[in-house]
């Protein structure tokens, strides 16, 4: 095998490893963090300083400010951020995505293995799940400087290479070669972190005096500013087909990240000098790898601090580009808050499923007010069968996202839990649309039979509904909440209404007798309060998830409250 095909793949192979490390280290750290990380996602909608922490902080777990800036353009586009919101934490996340240049700067070649053999054994023998992934996050640190260091060793033969010295000479002298050079990287790869920490590699190959970088400070400064740049076309990606907010967040990125290079082109000299300035002093084949990543962090905090005053203004520049209000309405049947994108984040994808389940709840509800309202004839069929066909066209879209979630297997053991306990009150959710059909087609056989029930028996089915809505209500209060108080109070009151339920049948059996009600009517009489009672059963399930601890994934949402309702 020649020279050039040893360092093509010698390349590859480590930016491989390095990416399926930087991953997996991401997925591991999300378990571990656990629910903290809802702590911090609850910073999201406060304020734009907090915005900006919470997107750091959350871009710092992640390890990817592309996965940040996806879950912002999902929670856009449902309508639970709005566009200044979701603008500050996309700067936040542009802060949190230089850790990683930091973490890369670090010289631990000699205990790559260690680090490795560790994570491996914690994972391997540890018996607790908290353990395991403490272990995954170990074993996939040392993954990802295993291949930092593999890049490094086959770029070794590139640095005395007349055409990289001379290519690199160019970048110094150009900066427009580097910044398309760092941007064109980026757009292939994917992840700025991964350009960056083969920049720094490359960076930290000596030139002939054996003591100067190869290509020195001010050369790797403009392809640092390309990554920046390469790294916006993720999030305009995402954006495709979203709503028009959402293509204004992803813009923002564009215009946060092609500002700032912009200005600091202009500016590299002294940018060298101040970076140069804040970073560890020795040979500058030594420390350039520091150097790079505190530029990276320099670059992006100063873009930060100018930018968060002039939210405003980004909004009206966003909103000046991408014109228009999105008017056509979200078909009942479709999703609302279910994105495929945020699937790789298992809160964020929770609490997606939680609001879509809590959506398709309001619309079974309704169809229940429906039922008791064509029970007087006040309301025409069509309503009732598009809210029907609604809940079912939901119901299957959460389950296929629940089931393509658990296929992730980035759930921890406590996640798996609640989101089968999810699940479960969908499934109880599309029963109650079911029993809600039945007893329509029962009510409208009443209505085509020509004949009325007598006002007792209409009372007596009134009075039935009334309790079904207010027990169907406090179930999902219930979940909403996870509030075991109310949960208790479903599963205690059904007993006493199926004794109601018998009642109400014996007494309608005795007007029969009397001659005050048609016999003819008695199946679907009975088939209405036999609904109704099936209903209650469904509450309780719904109940019983709540007494178990499953609960509706809400983040710290006063601030989404006061989004919707001004929609």
């Amino acid at each position: 095998m020649n020279e050039t095909v040893t360092v093509i793949f010698g390349l590859i192979g480590g930016l491989a490893l390095f990416l399926y490390g930087m991953n997996s280290m991401s997925d591991g750290l999300q378990k571990v963090a656990g629910n903290r990380m809802k702590r911090v996602l609850g910073f999201l909608t406060r304020n734009p300083a907090l915005g900006a922490l919470a997107g750091a902080l959350v871009t710092a777990v992640l390890q990817s400010s592309s996965a940040t800036t996806v879950m912002v353009i999902g929670f856009v586009s449902a309508g639970l951020m709005t566009l200044p919101q979701a603008i500050s934490v996309i700067f936040g996340a542009n802060i949190g995505t230089t850790m990683t240049a930091q973490l890369m700067a670090f010289k631990i070649s000699n205990y790559i293995y260690p680090i490795i053999f560790i994570g491996f054994l914690l994972n391997f023998m540890g018996k607790k799940q908290k353990v395991k992934n403490l272990g995954t996050v170990i074993f996939s640190f040392g993954l990802l400087f295993e291949g930092i260091e593999i890049m490094g060793s086959v770029m070794e033969p590139l640095a005395g290479s007349p055409f990289f010295t001379d290519l690199m000479g160019k970048v110094s002298e150009i900066p427009v070669l580097g910044i398309l050079l760092g941007a064109g990287m980026t757009l292939v790869v994917q992840s700025s972190s991964a350009t960056i920490a083969v920049l720094q590699n490359f960076a930290s190959q000596a030139g002939p005096d054996g003591l100067s970088s190869v290509i020195g400070l001010a050369g790797a400064i403009p392809i640092l500013l390309g990554d920046n740049i390469g790294t916006t076309i993720t999030a305009l990606l995402a954006s495709i087909g979203q709503s028009k907010n959402a293509k204004r967040t992803a813009l923002a990125h564009s215009f946060f990240n092609i500002s700032g290079s912009i200005v600091f082109a202009f500016l590299i000299p002294l940018f060298t000098k101040f970076v140069v300035w804040i970073s560890p002093k020795g040979p500058e084949v030594e420390v350039i790898a520091r150097q790079i990543a505190n530029a990276h962090t320099t670059f992006n905090i100063v873009c930060a601090l100018v930018w968060l005053p002039l939210i405003p203004l980004m909004v009206k520049l966003v909103t000046f580009v991408v014109q228009g209000e999105d008017r056509l309405p979200q078909a009942k049947a479709q999703p609302q808050y279910l994105d495929k994108k945020v699937l790789s984040q298992p809160l964020p994808a929770m609490y997606l499923i939680s609001r879509e389940i809590d959506r398709c709840a309001e619309y079974a509800s309704s169809m229940l007010s429906c039922a008791r309202e064509e029970l007087s004839g006040q309301v025409l069929p069509d309503s009732f069968d598009e809210l029907f066909h609604a809940v079912k066209g939901l119901q299957d879209q959460i389950v296929q996202y629940i089931s393509r979630l658990f296929a992730r297997g980035v759930l921890t053991e406590a996640q798996s839990e609640q989101t089968a306990g999810l699940l479960f009150v969908i499934n109880n959710v599309d029963r109650i649309a079911d029993r809600c059909g039945e007893i329509t087609g029962c009510v409208r056989q009443l209505h085509s039979a020509g004949k009325n029930l007598s006002q007792d028996a209409s009372d007596e089915l009134n009075e039935y509904f009334t309790v079904s809505q207010d027990m169907f209500d406090t179930a999902m209060s219930s979940i909403r909440t996870g509030d075991p108080d109310k949960a208790q109070t479903v599963i205690m009151r059904k007993g006493k209404l199926h004794k109601t339920q018998k009642k109400f049948n014996k007494a309608h059996l005795a007007r029969v007798k009397k001659k005050k009600c048609d016999a003819a009517l008695t199946q679907d009489y009975v088939g209405v309060l036999y609904g109704l009672d099936r209903i209650l059963d469904n509450c309780v399930g719904i109940a019983e998830e709540a007494m178990d601890n499953i609960s509706f994934v809400a983040l710290e949402d006063s601030a989404v409250r006061t989004v919707e309702a001004g929609r």
